[in-house]
């Protein structure tokens, strides 16, 4: 039987997503309801600019007082899509002690603060649901948490961002430059007019921090998540990608080490062989490459931001909520039993590309392989091309680690016979 007293809801933000909930809420009223077993009422919407039109809110429902409306008694669940860290941060934890549960989309605040907050609801007896907070539309977070909850994750590989993915794309298909890739992704509205986050890889170590984090039941802060932008990746290095059936994607990895003891997050560019399912996604499309003992591998793939997209992430988060409020329960919290050390970049083994501009001479070739040899780095393929005393020279390596590595770069710039190191590319996904 459904209860006739709604659900009041306050929404923190009204801006591309925040307008989207709020139109989902009202034109899908009743389905919502009978989702819920209650009608869910939007009581209030926090906002910056009070004077801005926005079509289908009542202008009295409109405050910038945002610190009121959280406080307010008889709020039952708090949608923040403000996003950074303050003052989302204060008004979350200010919900919770008011008898609020919150649904969040903040990628930011919960890769920094995570177990902060999950602590705060905890100790309120209160939700904290944040589906939206990574990869948008896509279903990803729950089934982390709460399908794959009896089994063992061990690699959560994805592209997380649509923004970067976007660009390295039309570098590939259209052998455009990074900064024209870069001019048509902003003409379209899939770039900031700063991208500095996106294609720096700080939104997508956000993501990867929350996504280790659940997939390991260990805490993994923004701080412990190695970042690389892919501003550096050239036509050059997609043609090299070519000749090796490769592309080139700005991923984001989280692992578990083969003896189980650790755990790793990385976002970097990497090169991923054209039969890996996450080279053939196009666009400013996310998708996420999950390996569990039982499940085995599995593959959530669709868009990853936008007003609406992210939207239903946050209306599925509000539908689970306020379900758990007419229960007198709670969803689940932070599991973080495992406690797991995450270990430094220079312990992650991966395959390397490296490309050297080096002289077109005898013994050039058996230098280089010396210093690999002397780092304990493996040689898998040598590509070399010369013309007039110059040549460029292309290695593959087998598995090294990324100390092992760097031993070998600051070895090779000694070389008299190596001009320069032309790229360094990780190579993943097989």
């Amino acid at each position: 039987m459904m209860r006739t007293r709604p659900l009041k809801v306050a929404l923190l933000g009204c801006g591309v997503v925040g307008s989207e909930v709020a139109r989902i809420m009202t034109t899908h009223a009743e389905d919502l309801a009978a989702r819920i077993g209650a009608p869910v009422e939007l009581a209030g919407v926090a906002v910056r600019r009070p004077s801005k039109v926005r079509e289908g809110i009542d202008s009295a429902l409109v405050t910038t007082d945002a610190t009121a409306l959280v406080k307010r008694g008889d709020i039952d669940v708090v949608v923040e899509v403000i996003g950074g860290i303050e003052p989302a941060r204060t008004l979350i934890t200010t919900a919770f002690e008011h008898g609020a549960s919150v649904v969040s989309a903040n990628k930011a605040l919960l890769a920094q603060d995570g177990a902060a907050l999950h602590a705060a609801a905890e100790e309120h007896g209160r939700d904290l649901y944040y589906e939206a907070a990574v990869a948008g539309a896509i279903p990803l977070i729950r089934p982390l948490r709460e399908s794959l909850a009896g089994d063992k994750v061990n690699r959560v590989l994805g592209i997380v961002n649509g923004t970067t993915n976007f660009i390295l794309d039309k570098m590939d298909s259209t052998g455009a430059g990074y900064q024209e890739a870069l001019d048509e992704a902003t003409a379209l509205g899939y770039a900031e007019a700063d991208p500095t986050a996106d294609v720096e890889g700080f939104d997508a170590a956000a993501k990867a921090a929350i996504l280790a984090g659940i997939a390991f039941h260990t805490r993994v802060r923004l701080d412990d998540v190695y970042r690389e932008g892919m501003i550096e990746v050239t036509s050059a290095d997609f043609a090299s990608a070519r000749q090796m059936g490769c592309t080139i994607k700005l991923l984001a990895i989280c692992e578990r080490a083969a003896d189980g003891g650790s755990v790793t997050a990385r976002v970097h560019p990497a090169m991923i062989p054209l039969s890996h399912p996450l080279s053939s996604v196009r666009g400013a499309y996310n998708a996420v490459f999950v390996e569990s003992d039982a499940a085995g591998q599995l593959m959530f793939y669709g868009p990853g931001a936008g007003g609406a997209p992210t939207a239903s992430a946050v209306l599925g988060d509000l539908v689970a909520v306020c379900r758990n409020r007419l229960s007198g329960a709670t969803g689940p919290g932070d599991s973080a039993y495992a406690q797991l050390p995450v270990s430094p970049m220079g312990e992650v083994v991966t395959r390397y590309h490296i490309s050297l501009d080096v002289a077109d001479k005898p013994g050039v070739l058996a230098q280089v392989a010396t210093v690999f040899a002397e780092h304990g780095v493996s040689i898998d393929t040598v590509r070399q091309q010369g013309k007039d005393g110059e040549a460029s020279l292309v290695v593959v390596t087998h598995r090294a680690s990324d100390a092992s590595l760097n031993g070998v770069v600051e070895a090779l710039r000694s070389l008299d016979t190596v001009r320069g190191v032309a790229s360094i590319m990780r190579v993943e996904g097989e």
